[in-house]
């Protein structure tokens, strides 16, 4: 797989101040069987073809995630990435890569890193950033934060505080992706991900 380019992608997740909050939450989730198209799967290894590997690790505790869990079980997956991978995180998995990424010195080069609708702080679960994100930068070359004007889970107001800590990132502000980026397709990170390949 060395020829392919990789691409690593961290998926969502919830935080919870304590217990019995998360069982609340457990207790009023409404599940269904109905099958979701989400962009993040079928579509974008389709739009992207053979020519990519799409890594998507299954982080531990998803509806109870734990930023020290999750740091545990990505690192090993950076051991498989090779140079010049490209990083996507949405949502909680946005807030974890700023985090992981505004802390450790990177191994590998990175392309690329998206942050789709990361929260600024999550101030649960251990997720919380420090003020200084400058390495979140000097980590990935090509950085992007996309956020949703319609977001009903993370305001686009969380925009305007990344941008006040990031000297050259590129936000983008999208006005309608069905709230939470809850879209079976998005074009513009595909268009995105093939200029810079």
């Amino acid at each position: 797989m060395k020829n392919k380019k990789q691409i690593i992608y961290i998926h969502g997740g919830e935080t919870f101040k304590n217990r019995k909050d998360y069982l609340n939450f457990l207790k009023e989730f409404e599940i269904s069987l109905e099958k979701k198209k989400r962009w993040q799967r079928e579509y974008l290894d389709k739009e992207l073809g053979k020519s990519f590997q799409i890594i998507r690790p299954e982080m531990p505790l998803g509806f109870n995630a734990n930023y020290e869990d999750w740091k545990i079980w990505f690192e090993k997956y950076i051991n498989l990435a090779n140079d010049n991978v490209t990083l996507i995180g949405l949502s909680l998995g946005g807030i974890f890569l700023a985090k992981y990424l505004s802390e450790n010195k990177f191994p590998k080069k990175i392309l690329a890193t998206f942050l789709i609708c990361p929260p600024y702080n999550d101030t649960f679960g251990g997720f919380k950033l420090k003020s200084d994100l400058s390495l979140l930068e000097k980590n990935s070359k090509n950085l992007f934060l996309m956020f949703s004007q319609d977001d009903d889970v993370v305001p686009v107001s969380h925009a305007e505080k990344y941008r006040n800590k990031l000297k050259n990132a590129q936000i983008i502000i999208y006005k309608n992706k069905n709230g939470h980026f809850r879209i079976s397709k998005f074009p513009e990170i595909v268009k995105i991900i093939k200029s810079l390949s």
